[in-house]
């Protein structure tokens, strides 16, 4: 069930396993990085009246629901969340089939509204995607997106199951080592742990969550991966819905590998977009005169690294895999991401230099890597993936998809491929084949989809809200590249923002103009 592609490893030495896992965590970050920046808002000095809820979720007990009060204090780590932020561990079970057994104790990070009493909403709670990405660490850094809306909600994310300081997931050498090592290692250190990290366990965190912040409905902004939890959420608690935005939404339709097909033709579509562009306003473009010249340019490029990887700075070298990642790594960006990539392309091509089309890769999951143990969310990031998803191929099915993904994309398809192999020798099953998330009776849902975006495919978005239901899956269409569009696009961010505000979606078949329009 995830929304990434399957990215290169950044280190020597990784099995094919591990190898595939890095290659899909770090584009997940990256990708999360695409849609930022705006002003750190001001904090309100008025007495703050606290919500109650009265709809505790069922079957708990009651020390985990009206016995249990979250205790908000000042926030340790990560440092950008020491000043103007509250930190709280809530506990939840391990297994919901087993309330009354084992507990696990779950991140959670807020900013207060800055609004008066009167007008506060109640708390939006946000995903990041991935999966994999700590909420934890991403409000802060992501908080500048949200500014217009802290007048009327108090923010709030956490670190889903198998991420950070939720259960984290290990899968290293050792029993604290966070690198990722292969499943054997995940079985061997995180057993205990593998079956409860999926999605569906995550959502049900999510309705306990709620009540515990005093909220007889949930609202919700989730991005990306956070698309797939809000969407679960729906069907599993329709009664409990409030707002609830998806926005670069996941094909709840496609299983992991349909999914890989969609999103190599996807970054593959975005690629030629660019080389286009390039070709007609870019002078000395370094992927020639179109599509078809950008495909041989590339290849050729492929072929040299895959000799003699290029130089990219502090000691790593960038291979073919790297090269097809990094460049959908700027294709995330959108429009904004065409000239770095064409000044990157030309470095590399011309002088044999990395560094700037790594650099430029990495800027945008700097923040999330900075803060986190370098290998950590690769863990995550597979743990959960294989949890969701029932897939588990032969050799032969293997060697059929992965030939399928190559033959789809001339560009990225050799990269992409590698991500069949992410869960092919899991040690436990996977909950679904698909997502289930029809959830007839809840409130509507606005459901965000770009055009362009090479990441997760606008036909996603249209399939999310079709599967939602009638009455319940709202489609909002931005004419854009990239992935996401939030709060980018300003006619998004007023329609997306006025839904949280008053509640009201837009008609159907709205279009917000863009850069593809």
């Amino acid at each position: 069930m995830s929304d990434a592609h399957p990215l290169r490893s950044r280190g020597p030495g990784l099995s094919v396993g591990a190898r595939v896992v890095a290659v899909v965590v770090l584009v997940a970050i990256g990708a999360v990085s695409a849609w930022l920046q705006r002003d750190t808002p001001g904090r309100s000095a008025e007495p703050r009246t606290e919500f109650t809820a009265n709809n505790p979720p069922t079957g708990l007990p009651t020390a985990l629901t009206t016995g249990q009060h979250l205790h908000w204090s000042g926030c340790t780590s990560p440092s950008s969340a020491r000043t103007g932020y509250d930190c709280a561990t809530m506990k939840a079970p391990l297994d919901y089939r087993k309330p009354d057994g084992r507990t696990i104790d779950v991140a959670l990070i807020r900013r207060k509204s800055t609004g008066p009493n009167d007008r506060r909403i109640g708390s939006l709670v946000l995903d990041f995607g991935g999966p994999g990405v700590s909420g934890v660490i991403g409000l802060p850094e992501f908080l500048n997106q949200f500014a217009p809306l802290l007048d009327r909600y108090d923010l709030v994310s956490f670190d889903p199951r198998g991420v950070g300081g939720t259960m984290p997931v290990r899968c290293g050498k050792t029993a604290d080592d966070t690198g990722y090592e292969g499943a054997d290692a995940c079985a061997e250190h995180s057993g205990a742990l593998l079956p409860y990290v999926g999605t569906s366990h995550t959502a049900r965190d999510l309705d306990l969550m709620r009540y515990l912040l005093g909220d007889e409905r949930l609202h919700y902004f989730g991005v990306s991966y956070g698309t797939a939890l809000g969407a679960v959420y729906a069907h599993l608690y329709p009664s409990h819905v409030g707002r609830l935005v998806l926005e670069a939404s996941v094909d709840p339709t496609e299983n992991l590998d349909e999914k890989q097909v969609s999103q190599v033709k996807a970054v593959q579509a975005a690629f030629d977009r660019f080389a286009t562009h390039c070709a007609t306003h870019i002078r000395h473009c370094p992927t020639g005169d179109g599509p078809e010249e950008a495909a041989r340019r590339m290849a050729r490029l492929a072929d040299r690294l895959k000799k003699k990887p290029a130089p990219a700075g502090a000691g790593r070298r960038l291979d073919a895999d790297d090269l097809a990642y990094a460049v959908s790594d700027h294709l995330d960006l959108g429009t904004d991401g065409w000239a770095p990539l064409a000044q990157a392309l030309t470095a590399l091509i011309d002088h044999n230099d990395g560094r700037p089309l790594s650099k430029g890769a990495d800027d945008l999951g700097s923040a999330e890597r900075a803060a986190t143990p370098s290998d950590h969310s690769r863990a995550a990031q597979t743990a959960i993936t294989c949890a969701d998803s029932s897939l588990r191929p032969g050799f032969e099915r293997l060697d059929r998809d992965q030939a399928r993904i190559e033959a789809a994309s001339p560009v990225f398809g050799a990269a992409w491929s590698i991500g069949v192999y992410q869960c092919y020798d899991w040690p436990f099953d996977g909950e679904r084949d698909t997502l289930q998330v029809n959830a007839d009776g809840a409130a509507p849902v606005l459901v965000v989809g770009g055009t362009g975006d090479p990441t997760t495919p606008y036909p996603g978005a249209r399939h999310m809200a079709r599967a939602l239901g009638d009455g319940v899956g709202v489609l909002l269409t931005a004419e854009e590249e990239g992935h996401g569009t939030y709060p980018q696009n300003r006619c998004v961010a007023a329609t997306v923002d006025r839904y949280l505000r008053t509640g009201r979606t837009p008609a159907p078949g709205t279009v917000c103009r863009g850069s593809m329009s």
